[in-house]
């Protein structure tokens, strides 16, 4: 098969897999077949293509050109591919979580639930293989509008509210920075192609860059940088399924993920450091990483605790990005993957305590750890990979970044990474200890608990290993993020 032909089959795919979970929706069965099928189908073409790059073949693809020198145009390149892997591969985890989780909480318009899930990854991945500022924003842009009924899907007051905010911030900080931020790209470069080392050195005058930047840093709201980061915390009222793909799976990675693309190929790594355009900005990034940290010890409800934790989390690979020197780039890169498998194991548990006690504030787990022991020692390995400890996969993202800051020589920012980490100790691992060894209130008594359905088990199982095996087995994400980052 050709490479463009793998790459179109691998981005129609799950809108095929919608269609077909719309047509399979009076049976129940055959709709959650379609989707593993689809899921499963999709993680190995992502997983060839990785392999297909890696030895050195390329991937480019032209959909159409509505305008001269804009196209929609997709190519395959490190920084992409490692977004791509974490979309494709957690979206089969995801499925065989949200059956269990739909089923046990007998959830409604399950169909629209799995057809808006696939559309989701298919935005996701035209994210991730963009091969210019037009076709990433326009696939940006349809990633909110997808994922949009699946922030609503109770149909509450509260998640139409939810909402509401959801769509307000992401929608006005994309149309009013962002698109500006690419429209002068346009305007100073003459394209918004991507390209190594950048399109705007030599042609935009330094004094300006850092605005640029700040239109960007900004206006990609989905990177939840403070004070833009409200939408994240209001989208919490959906279904456990949808906070993983909001956290982990797509929506949040996409937001990070393009700051970075525009980082090295729009601005150019070499181009930020010699004029040192991100020197205050980067101060946002820390100032979100110890807030958003901050914030998150103070709720009681696990879910806002977890979001909060996702802002703060987030900005490490905004810090990362704008530190712009190699080893900040490869930490940031990496982060995409090493984040993603620790937060949605930490949500798949938060769903599973839902499921079977319907139990929401983290002040009523005492003692529960005892009745779900698999819960609580996956939520316990995903809350040590987000810490950063070996042997988890979080503990070589966080060290590249650790790498990236004294390589610009900001030891003040060391000391926000470090201190960061005790926060990081002080809002999550407290959960699983009051969990194992607190005594249930009021005399309460967990007999009649159980641990959830063997699916959103096995989902667990399946990312908190994954967190172990990543510490052990940095060596794909490492060598794509090495390369992303301007050579081996």
């Amino acid at each position: 098969m050709s490479s463009a032909a793998l790459l179109l089959i691998t981005l129609l795919l799950p809108l095929l897999g919608a269609v077909a979970i719309i047509a399979a929706r009076r049976n129940p069965d055959i709709r959650e077949g379609v989707t593993l099928v689809t899921a499963s189908l999709v993680a190995i073409l992502v997983v060839i293509i990785a392999n297909r790059f890696l030895n050195g073949e390329a991937f480019p693809l032209t959909l159409a050109e509505p305008l001269p020198g804009i196209t929609i145009a997709f190519r395959v390149e490190a920084l992409g591919m490692i977004f791509a892997l974490v979309a494709g591969l957690l979206w089969i985890v995801t499925s065989i979580y949200a059956i269990g989780y739909m089923r046990s909480h007998k959830e409604k318009n399950q169909t629209r639930f799995f057809a808006a899930f696939a559309v989701a990854i298919s935005c996701a991945l035209g994210v991730a293989f963009s091969d210019n500022l037009f076709t990433l924003f326009l696939f940006y842009e349809l990633l909110t509008l997808s994922t949009y009924p699946l922030v609503t899907h109770t149909g509450t007051a509260e998640a139409k509210k939810g909402g509401r905010i959801y769509l307000g911030i992401l929608l006005g900080t994309s149309i009013g920075l962002f698109l500006l931020g690419i429209l002068i790209t346009w305007f100073i470069a003459g394209t918004v192609t991507f390209q190594s080392g950048g399109v705007l050195a030599g042609k935009l005058d330094p004094a300006w860059a850092g605005l640029l930047y700040a239109l960007f840093l900004f206006g990609i709201g989905k990177a939840a940088l403070m004070p833009f980061h409200r939408w994240l915390p209001a989208a919490m009222v959906a279904p456990t399924p949808v906070s993983a793909l909001l956290h982990a799976v797509a929506v949040v990675k996409a937001g990070v993920f393009t700051l970075l693309k525009v980082t090295i190929y729009i601005f150019g790594s070499d181009f930020i450091l010699s004029n040192d355009v991100t020197g205050g900005l980067i101060w946002v990034a820390a100032a979100t990483i110890l807030f958003a940290s901050l914030i998150a010890m103070s709720k009681d409800n696990l879910k806002a605790r977890l979001a909060y934790s996702t802002v703060s989390q987030l900005s490490y690979i905004a810090l990362g990005a704008m530190l712009a020197s190699k080893s900040g780039l490869i930490g940031a890169s990496m982060h995409i993957a090493m984040h993603a498998f620790a937060k949605i194991t930490l949500f798949f548990a938060a769903g599973a305590i839902l499921v079977v006690t319907h139990k929401k504030l983290i002040s009523e787990l005492n003692g529960l750890g005892r009745a779900m022991p698999i819960t609580f020692a996956a939520f316990l390995i995903g809350t040590l990979s987000i810490i950063g400890l070996p042997p988890f996969g979080g503990m070589w993202s966080k060290w590249y970044l650790g790498l990236g800051i004294v390589e610009t020589g900001q030891l003040l920012l060391l000391g926000v990474l470090m201190f960061s980490s005790l926060l990081n100790i002080a809002y999550l691992l407290p959960i699983p200890i009051r969990a194992f060894f607190g005594k249930p209130d009021g005399g309460e008594h967990y007999t009649e608990i159980k641990e959830a359905p063997k699916t959103i088990l096995l989902a667990m199982i399946i990312t908190s290993t994954t967190c172990v095996l990543l510490f052990f087995y940095p060596d794909p994400f490492y060598q794509l993020a090495t390369l992303a980052a301007g050579g081996p």
